[in-house]
């Protein structure tokens, strides 16, 4: 028999406590997911990329679980005690009927472990799938598929998820099953009235509102100037104002409430009484409605920020070159020029366009990729690769006053004739600084093109095309850049006339994003050489062959052919290299401020939802004169609907205002400076995450009110008494 009742009210309390059962499988799976980080894929691969990073990353993990252990205490403390305040009255009978204190706490104590291990049993299956999800889907954001993906289950996260949810599990029952055990029968059965507090004049509560809100403000002044982010006092002072402006608004709201209440507006039921509700709760419970926003501000700014900024280091560009090596060989091609030969006068017949005369760019690209082909050939791996072509990168040589090497004078004007804009000021500020831009070659650009399949530009001695990394310009300024060379500008460059035609050229020179050109010129091959004097830069691209990439993952190709190159004694930069950076800045913003705003979410619904259901429990005696007087079911039910929207919606619409703030100063303070001109996208990416959460918010408000309208049911019943 005491075991039978064990189990059904065991059921009963997943039933009418599914807000609170549906919290802890969610903090589990929270657990799992960050205590698994090491075992995924995704982490793997960048512990061989950014191992001090990654590292660095991995050492954060216990102090997450430790803080994550705590808070997850005092929410498991909170919502225990609403349950079983619910059934202080159930306690109570059976006291009365006989049953003895140790066989309660036993009971007690059954109920807790059972619901403990159900929680447990679904959410470690939960939290695996989801472990592996997000594990896909974050190589998938940097357009990797991972054909040979494999389940990465991880024990210790599982043993570790276990051993923290049952201790303050069993913590936090131990604490509230001793309180209640040793109440007096008399107490248990009687019924608990709402504390009552202190009331000030309405100027008291106005004040504070007024000064509330002054204080936010300023918080938010600070924030957004980055101010808060140059010295630590600045960030206190920050971090100070927006918490005592949070704590002093929601005191002064009392104010605001009761006007709305005296309001007369016809045709809406109980509604003087909906807003004493609301009046009364604020002031009984002003301080945890204004720790619910701050954790749902929290939980906003960090899910919109950590999720725009994932987005935009997955912003990458056209994925075309796998490997750049770096050819340092000596005896095959010294400075672009064959041995033996040295740059001489360019005096008729002897020296053209730059070049010793007989000699062009693919003698030295013959050297220079041969070498390369010969060492991957002597390895076995010269068939890997079904392309390898040189890039070739230099500066001006044929002057040494690079402060007017090069003139554009006639773009500054296109641009200054065009509209204006911010895009338009910010281009004009730039290319002001343009004295003497690299240089790169017309035909290995080519060979760029050809390998991302597209076609090829066409140049003669006096045309040049402009190149700018997709990094430093946005759509917006290239499309006003295009619109320039739609006129064919006319520029110098040392003295000499060039008109610069085509579109801007935006295609990576190689895999390494840590080389990277705001503003270059594509020249011909010939001027390309008299310009550099044949002092430029090579680097071998090369295209993994598609056979290589058929039966495994781009991501596992990469991974495998650098351990190979690596006894090969090459000195190159792969394309998983490079992504590894951006990769590990997406995992940092994606899994740890997403696994934050979902800790943040869970408490402050947690509690506030707890803090509702337990006003509206201890308020059933005015619930029951409503009845008395002829309210019908639907009648309460909207009521308690207006209520639970009242008092979700004033906490929740106040996080929302300041998280674009917030939002906006983690930017400010993380992102560097040439990030500039995508903050408006990255807002707008924060603008929608912090709605998806909206909607997340709602999907809990309505569980809210099933569990609200459940309630009344039993309001509904004719009262019993023992």
């Amino acid at each position: 028999m005491f075991f039978k009742l064990v189990s059904r009210n065991s059921r009963r309390s997943r039933k009418e406590n599914s807000l609170f059962f549906s919290a802890l499988v969610i903090s589990i799976v929270a657990f799992y997911i960050i205590l698994s980080l090491p075992k995924q894929d995704v982490m793997i691969f960048l512990r061989r990329m950014e191992s001090d990073a990654v590292d660095r990353l991995m050492t954060l993990i216990p102090a997450f679980y430790g803080l994550t252990l705590l808070i997850l205490f005092f929410l498991i403390y909170y919502a225990g005690k609403f349950y079983l305040e619910r059934r202080r009255h159930e306690f109570g009978v059976y006291l009365m009927l006989g049953m003895r204190r140790f066989k309660l706490f036993a009971m007690l104590l059954l109920e807790d472990v059972k619901s403990s291990i159900g929680a447990l049993l679904f959410g470690i299956p939960v939290a695996v799938l989801l472990s592996e999800l997000v594990s896909l889907i974050t190589a998938r954001l940097v357009g990797i598929g991972i054909v040979g993906h494999q389940v990465s289950f991880s024990l210790d996260a599982v043993l570790w998820t276990m051993t923290g949810f049952l201790t303050i599990k069993l913590a936090a029952f131990l604490i509230l099953s001793g309180k209640i055990s040793k109440q007096e029968i008399g107490l248990l059965l009687a019924d608990m009235p709402e504390g009552s507090r202190r009331k000030f004049s309405p100027f008291v509560y106005q004040v504070s509102m007024m000064v509330g809100i002054l204080c936010l403000a300023g918080g938010c002044v600070l924030a957004v100037n980055g101010m808060a982010w140059q010295k630590i006092e600045l960030m206190a002072a920050t971090l100070f104002l927006g918490v005592l402006g949070m704590f002093l608004l929601f005191y002064g709201l009392r104010f605001f409430i009761g006007g709305i209440a005296k309001g007369r507006r016809r045709n809406s039921r109980l509604r003087v009484f909906n807003f004493r509700q609301i009046e009364e709760t604020v002031i009984c419970r002003s301080h945890t409605l204004a720790v619910c926003s701050l954790l749902i501000l929290a939980a906003m700014c960090c899910f919109g920020a950590g999720m725009a900024i994932a987005r935009f280091y997955s912003n990458t560009d056209l994925h075309v070159l796998d490997y750049t090596f770096r050819d340092h060989s000596e005896g095959v091609c010294q400075n672009g020029i064959p041995e033996g030969d040295t740059f001489r006068d360019h005096s008729e017949g002897v020296c053209q366009n730059g070049m010793p005369e007989g000699y062009t760019f693919s003698d030295c690209e013959a050297q220079s990729t041969k070498e390369i082909r010969k060492i991957l050939k002597d390895n076995g791996l010269d068939q890997s690769f079904s392309d390898l072509f040189e890039m070739r990168v230099g500066s001006i040589q044929t002057t040494e006053d690079y402060d007017s090497a090069f003139q554009m004078d006639q773009v500054m004007e296109l641009l200054a004739k065009l509209p204006e804009s911010r895009e338009r000021d910010i281009l004009i500020s730039n290319f002001s600084y343009e004295t003497s831009p690299y240089l790169i070659s017309l035909s290995s650009y080519n060979e760029l093109l050809n390998a991302a399949g597209r076609p090829g530009i066409k140049l003669d001695s006096k045309e040049a095309a402009v190149y700018m990394d997709s990094e430093f310009v946005k759509a917006d300024r290239m499309d006003l850049m295009n619109e320039v060379l739609c006129d064919e500008p006319e520029v110098f460059l040392d003295k000499e006339s060039l008109h610069l035609t085509g579109t801007v050229q935006t295609v990576n020179l190689i895999t390494d994003r840590s080389i990277t050109l705001s503003f270059a010129l594509i020249l011909p091959d010939d001027r390309f050489a008299y310009y550099t004097q044949g002092e430029y830069d090579i680097y071998v691209n090369g295209v993994l062959d598609a056979k290589v990439t058929e039966k495994e993952s781009l991501m596992q190709a990469i991974s495998n052919m650098n351990e190979k190159l690596k006894e090969t004694g090459l000195d190159y930069e792969s394309y998983l290299q490079n992504m590894g950076r951006q990769l590990f800045y997406m995992v940092a913003a994606s899994y740890l401020t997403i696994y934050l705003a979902i800790i943040f979410l869970i408490i402050a619904n947690t509690m506030i939802g707890v803090q509702f259901l337990m006003g509206q429990q201890k308020s059933g005696r005015r619930y029951r004169t409503l009845v008395c007087l002829g309210a019908t079911y639907e009648v309460l039910c909207q009521s308690v609907k207006n209520q639970i929207h009242w008092y979700f919606g004033i906490p929740t619409a106040i996080a929302v205002v300041c998280s674009f703030f917030g939002v906006r100063s983690l930017f400010v303070g993380l992102l560097s400076s040439r990030t500039e001109g995508n903050l408006f996208e990255m807002m707008m990416v924060s603008g929608l995450m912090i709605f998806v959460l909206g909607v997340v918010e709602w999907i809990y408000i309505s569980a809210v009110k099933k569990a609200g309208r459940r309630y009344l049911l039993t309001i509904m019943e004719p009262e019993r008494s023992e």
